[in-house]
């Protein structure tokens, strides 16, 4: 499922290759230069072998030793590095179909959402729409666009787009993606316009939908099913009750040896049946049927006076 031409959505986040170029200036520390060194080996094994395993393998060496070198902590080429190790990293994550690790990956060295690099974001919000997983990134993506520290940067109009086509209006979360516009400054005013008219029809599908819900609901196949499997069951467990009280009562009087085996062959009869097919429709004719010559037999042995009394 997620090795369907995956290349898209990674160059719609950026890619590689451009932070490759961005992160090699003419002097590095030790663990930059280190770090700089795995992301290109980890992007040649994710493009040109597709060792996707090896690939994410490189990518958390090359995190890991970012940020445990206290010099390349606040540095930007560290920072830059980091991004690119993460996105290669998601990629080689998403190649192997184990997107559902890719936030709690992430989380290992960004552990703030709202300090998310933008690119990161957007490869996220990509890949969980791909998946049709919109839900996850809710609550991840609208902390990143509600924090003020994000506003300025360039990619935020692109990400609130994102968040709103790609989160809110499959999820029909209509009244927050009216409120993100509201107070979005980072749209034109033409990009405005074509997001409250996708509002607006996605409202209206999603308001058709209900609309014919309870009708398609009303004899659907599985719940058919289950609402006379629990109907069938509870009469049958009835009926065995009544059985229970029946056998009871008559094991008692009945002196004949041969009669009492009947009577309980004829019981282990009617479990085995029930628990063939507990729900089956089939099952409570038989059970009837047998119940009902119970009684007959308990009316023809005994007069009225000695009958064992029994509460149906």
């Amino acid at each position: 499922m997620m090795r369907k031409d995956w290349s898209m959505a990674f160059a719609g986040a950026g890619g590689a290759g451009s932070l490759l170029r961005s992160s090699e200036p003419g002097s590095l520390s030790p663990t930059a230069s280190q770090a700089a060194s795995l992301l290109e080996e980890a992007a040649d094994l994710l493009v040109m072998h597709r060792d996707f395993a090896a690939a994410l393998d490189r990518c958390e060496k090359g995190c890991e030793s970012l940020v445990g070198d206290p010099e390349t902590e606040d540095s930007n080429c560290s920072e830059e590095l980091k991004c690119s190790l993460c996105i290669v990293g998601i990629q080689a994550l998403a190649e192997m179909n184990r997107w559902r690790e890719v936030l709690p990956w992430i989380l290992q060295y960004y552990h703030d959402p709202e300090c998310w690099p933008p690119k990161i974001l957007e490869l996220c919000i990509l890949l969980h729409s791909r998946v049709e997983e919109p839900h996850v990134m809710l609550e991840v993506g609208g902390d990143w666009l509600r924090s003020p520290a994000n506003w300025h940067m360039a990619s935020y109009g692109l990400l609130v787009q994102l968040h709103l086509f790609h989160v809110l209006l499959p999820l029909g979360h209509f009244a927050e993606a009216e409120e993100l516009l509201r107070g979005c400054k980072a749209l034109s005013k033409e990009q405005q316009l074509e997001a409250h008219e996708s509002i607006r029809e996605k409202k209206h599908q999603w308001l058709q939908q209900e609309e014919e819900c309870p009708i398609l609901e009303e004899q659907p196949e599985m719940v058919w099913k289950q609402r006379l499997a629990g109907s069938v069951s509870q009469k049958v467990l009835t009926i065995l009750a009544q059985l229970g009280r029946v056998l009871g009562s008559l094991a008692g009087q009945f002196c004949s040896i041969s009669y009492k085996k009947s009577l309980l062959a004829a019981f282990m009869l009617c479990v085995i049946v029930v628990r063939l097919d507990p729900a089956s429709p089939t099952s409570l004719p038989f059970l009837y049927r047998l119940l009902q010559l119970f009684h007959q037999a308990r009316l023809a042995i005994f007069p009225s006076h000695s009958r064992p009394p029994i509460q149906d």
